[in-house]
C-alpha cells in the first residue's frame, strides 16, 4: 500500500498549517483588498446617508420617498445590483463599491434619521432660547444625540458590507471572496475555511471597533445605562 503523503496540503485537509505559511502574501492581498473595499464603500455611503437623513428631517413630506428608495434598492438581489452596475462602471473595484453604498444607505439613512427624530424637542427649544441658530444646533446638539442611533446603523451597515464584498468575486474584486470561490471551484478545503474565517474575524473586529468609537464619542449613553 501507499502510504498517505504527510503533507497537509497535498491530503487537502480544511486545517492546514502550511497553507497559511506558503499562501501568506496571497492572503494579506486579499485580506487588504478587502479592507478596502469595506471601507471606502461605507465612508462614501455615509457621506451620502447624511445629506439624505437631513433632507428627509428637514421636510417631512421627502422623508417617505427618501426612505422608500433605499429601501427598494436594499431589496435587489447584488448579482441583480452589480448586472445593472456594469453598464456605467465594468468590470472594475468601482462596481464593487457603487453597489456597496447603494447597498448601505437604508441601513444609514434610517438610523441616522431615527437619531435625529429622537432629539427631544425641548432640548432643541432650550438651545435655540440660548442663540443657537439651525447650523449650530445642529453640529452641537441634534447630531451629537443622534449618534448612538447613527452608529448602530453604521455597524450593520459595515458587517453587511464585510459580508458582501465577496459577492464581488464574480467580477474579480471581491477581496477574500476571490480565494473562497476560486477554492470552491477546485474543492482546495484549506482556502475555502481560512479564506471564510478571515471574513468573520474582520467583521467582529470592525464591530467591535465602532463599538469602542461609539461608547468613546457617546460616553453620557454609557452612563445613563448604568
Amino acid at each position: 500500500m501507499t502510504a498517505p503523503p504527510d503533507d497537509c496540503l497535498a491530503r487537502n485537509e480544511w486545517i492546514c498549517g502550511e497553507y497559511l505559511r506558503t499562501r501568506r502574501h496571497l492572503l494579506l492581498d486579499a485580506v487588504l483588498q478587502h479592507l478596502q473595499l469595506t471601507a471606502v464603500s461605507v465612508l462614501i455611503g455615509l457621506a451620502v446617508a447624511l445629506p439624505l437623513a437631513l433632507l428627509a428631517r428637514r421636510w417631512g413630506l421627502a422623508a417617505g420617498p427618501v426612505l422608500a428608495v433605499t429601501t427598494i434598492l436594499y431589496t435587489i438581489p447584488s448579482l441583480a445590483m452589480f448586472s445593472l452596475l456594469l453598464p456605467l462602471y465594468g468590470l472594475s473595484g468601482a462596481l464593487v463599491v457603487a453597489g456597496l453604498v447603494l447597498y448601505s444607505l437604508t441601513l444609514l439613512v434610517r438610523n441616522i434619521l431615527a437619531g435625529l427624530r429622537g432629539v427631544p424637542e425641548e432640548t432643541r427649544q432650550a438651545a435655540r432660547g440660548m442663540g443657537y441658530g439651525p447650523v449650530r444646533l445642529l453640529l452641537t446638539v441634534e447630531l451629537p444625540l443622534a449618534l448612538p442611533a447613527a452608529m448602530a446603523g453604521l455597524r450593520i451597515a459595515t458587517v453587511s458590507a464585510v459580508s458582501l464584498v465577496t459577492v464581488g468575486a464574480i467580477v474579480g474584486f471581491g477581496g477574500l471572496g476571490n480565494l473562497i470561490y476560486a477554492g470552491m471551484n477546485t474543492w482546495f478545503k484549506a482556502q475555502v475555511l481560512t479564506a471564510s474565517v478571515l471574513c468573520v474575524l474582520i467583521a467582529v473586529a470592525a464591530d467591535l471597533l465602532l463599538l469602542g468609537v461609539q461608547r468613546l464619542l457617546t460616553p453620557w449613553a454609557g452612563a445613563r445605562q448604568e
